[in-house]
């Protein structure tokens, strides 16, 4: 099993990714577990991007800020 992780933004910006390749590994069983667990436990929620001027984020329900709910609340409302 290939497992990659990709680690994006923080102050610079900058991207990370890695992989991890299970084949051959003494530990590849507890590694595909924890990769199959890690994927299913997925939140079923929506997604967002706010842009703001050039600035733009991912986000996805659940895991919101009490701002970043009220924006989203209030730009659905009242946008056009």
């Amino acid at each position: 099993m290939l497992i990659t992780v990709t680690r994006s933004g923080g102050f610079a910006g900058g991207e990370e990714e890695r992989e991890l390749d299970t084949a051959g590994r003494l530990d590849a069983s507890q590694w595909e577990d924890l990769a199959h667990r890690a994927v299913a436990s997925t939140a079923d929620g929506y997604h967002y991007r706010i842009t703001v001027d050039d600035r733009a984020i991912d986000l996805q329900d659940p895991y919101l800020s009490a701002d970043q709910r009220q924006l989203i609340r209030g730009v659905l409302d009242e946008g056009a």
